[in-house]
């Protein structure tokens, strides 16, 4: 099959094109579903690019020493001297790398494919030996949004980004069926049409010269589309000159800036906050325009009291104690908020072995499996790290008088430690007291919780949920490894009561004390959410000082990581901030909804 004959997706098609004449477009990275054909778009790629080009796959387990280059062992062992060996990259000068599901290679390994195509040069400062090579090539990567993002920093890197739909119509998926059984199989031959439109583009492209009015319109572009930085206009500077370079043209018109600026600027425009409408006035309201009024008055009793107001409007009373009593037990289940892609949390990395399973955070694992990550003088697992011992023992092999056996001493033994990514138990404490019932702040609470929860599953994390509220707190899902369990869950917790804040972090001690005495190499993360506005007390001292003692013993227990999402309303007039020191008391990452929420791809939803 020729690029020609693939069926639609033509904005892909064009990314490829303006790349393969001009690398300067930055590359491109194809985002879509499952089965759209980026894949295979991507290494068609190969039928267009010029003469004898390379083109590189970097497979997703990848390490540095192949992405970068390492030690030359063959040379090193007859010189007597460290010898480079070069890598991926040096391979793919004036080429092409492409990386399927670049979402899914770790963030390390992006970073160090990303830098050098900026650059256009391999700088090696590692294991004893400088090096700098000239390195310019071209990065073709797809990914899938359902197998988790790309961060907005590493996303910015890419000069273009197609996304990528589903052909629907029976017209188009009937010309797809035609297209893979007249082409079966991937051509490298360069018989296709579109290889002779890039060798005469690039022929062209140093006579094309930009029109004033095509100029003015990248930088209005740039500005209407709200992009970060300067990287957008520049690669749109160069796909827009590669543009009018495949038409045959010499001068850039305002034409070809249009037709590239979706590529430039589809992956850096941000998606603008939403703000939840208010509801629509009742008829009372409208009569007699009391609405805001009332309104703002049980605004401002939620957020003195921290309860939601009984049936009849009435205040609670308050006990000697500092809690509420309410005159009603009134519940209701809200519905649950739209979720939202959460951002990257990291979180420290421990010196712990495990038998690792998941995506979260990478640790150290027990025994021979594993990304083999770094050499080690000792380890208790005996694994021979063969590259590196024959690296130690490589420079002395002339000074020990070695003639045909290498000689190897028990000082040059290295040993490799292993590493892998491990899942969580992430433990959610849910605020679900009579305030998260005021002005629909359950609603907020469950979407946050739900978009936590799929980060969950596509982490391949264990979750479980305490629901604190009237005068005790309960664990409604213990430990499991389902998070549809965990969601359904969630959707039926009904909001109503007080606030017996302790109880619920007590209750959360006890699990996480559980967990560590059957599993210790268990990591925990426990998410709390809630306003911090505790008012019930279980020993009958003050609720505040006996949550904020129950806090920091929580987070004295350091086989865990803490994080707060704050439901308060930050625009009211009585803010009280009261979840920030409880995060300050549990040593824990603090969020708000609003900074939870990772920046997002324009229109990658659709996909």
């Amino acid at each position: 099959m020729r690029l020609s004959d693939f069926v639609g997706q033509e904005e892909a098609k064009l990314g490829l094109l303006l790349n393969a004449v001009d690398p300067r477009c930055g590359g491109l990275l194809m985002v879509g579903g499952r089965g759209c054909g980026k894949s295979t778009l991507a290494r068609l790629y190969r039928g267009i690019m010029p003469g004898k080009s390379p083109f590189i796959e970097l497979p997703l387990n990848a390490t540095e020493d192949s992405l970068l280059g390492g030690i030359d062992l063959e040379r090193t062992l007859a010189d007597g001297r460290r010898a480079l060996q070069p890598g991926i990259l040096s391979r793919a000068h004036d080429g092409t790398v492409f990386v399927d599901d670049i979402n899914l290679l770790s963030p390390e390994l992006t970073a160090l494919l990303m830098e050098p195509q900026d650059r256009g040069v391999e700088l090696i400062e590692r294991e004893g030996l400088s090096g700098r090579r000239e390195c310019r090539f071209s990065v073709i990567a797809t990914m899938n949004p359902e197998e988790g993002g790309l961060s907005p920093h590493l996303a910015d890197r890419f000069g273009l980004c197609a996304i990528m739909e589903v052909l629907d119509g029976t017209e188009e998926r009937l010309a797809v069926l035609h297209a893979v059984l007249t082409n079966n199989g991937l051509s490298d031959e360069p018989t296709d049409p579109a290889c002779l439109d890039v060798a005469k583009a690039r022929k062209l492209l140093a006579s094309v010269c930009f029109s004033p009015e095509a100029l003015d319109r990248i930088a209005e572009t740039a500005e209407r589309s709200a992009a970060q930085g300067h990287r957008a206009e520049l690669f749109h500077y160069h796909a827009s000159r590669a543009c009018a370079a495949l038409e045959g043209m010499i001068r850039v018109e305002a034409r070809h800036v249009e037709r590239t600026a979706g590529l430039a600027y589809a992956h850096r425009r941000l998606l603008p906050g939403e703000e939840e409408p208010p509801p629509p006035p009742n008829d009372q309201q409208r009569e007699d325009g009391r609405g805001d009024d009332r309104e703002a008055r049980q605004g401002r009793q939620d957020s003195v009291d921290g309860d939601s107001p009984d049936e009849s409007g009435k205040q609670g009373e308050r006990d000697p104690s500092g809690s509420t009593k309410e005159s009603s037990d009134r519940e209701e289940v809200q519905p649950t908020g739209q979720p939202f892609a959460v951002r990257n949390i990291a979180l420290p990395r421990d010196r712990a072995k495990r038998k690792a399973t998941g995506r979260r955070t990478t640790t150290r694992t027990v025994g021979r499996g594993g990304r083999y990550a770094k050499s080690l003088l000792r380890s208790a697992d005996r694994d021979v790290a063969v590259d590196a011992t024959l690296r130690a023992c490589a420079p002395f092999q002339q000074e020990r008088g070695r003639t045909e056996r290498l000689i190897i001493e028990r000082d040059d033994l290295r040993f490799k430690q292993r590493e892998r990514k491990t899942g969580h138990l992430v433990l959610f404490v849910v605020d679900g007291s009579g305030s998260m019932g005021a002005k629909q702040r359950m609603t907020a609470v469950k979407g946050a919780a739900q978009s936590l929860l799929l980060d969950c599953y596509r982490k391949r994390d264990k979750v479980a949920m305490i629901v604190f509220r009237k005068d005790r707190a309960e664990l409604v899902l213990p430990p499991t490894g389902s998070v549809e369990l965990a969601a359904k869950r969630l959707a039926l917790l009904p909001v109503g009561g007080k606030t017996p804040l302790t109880a619920g972090l007590l209750e959360a001690h006890r699990l996480v004390k559980r967990t560590l005495r059957n599993r210790p190499d268990t990591r925990i993360l426990v998410i709390l959410l809630t306003d911090g506005r505790g008012n019930h007390s279980i020993s009958g001292k003050p609720a505040l000082d006996e949550g904020r003692r129950m806090a920091r013993m929580l987070g004295e227990e350091a086989r865990c990581d803490f994080i707060v999402v704050d439901t308060e309303q930050k625009g009211s007039l009585f803010r009280t901030d009261l979840a920030r020191n409880l995060a300050e008391m549990l040593h824990a990452q603090y969020f708000t909804f609003e900074t939870l929420q990772a920046e997002q791809l324009f229109d990658l939803a659709r996909t």
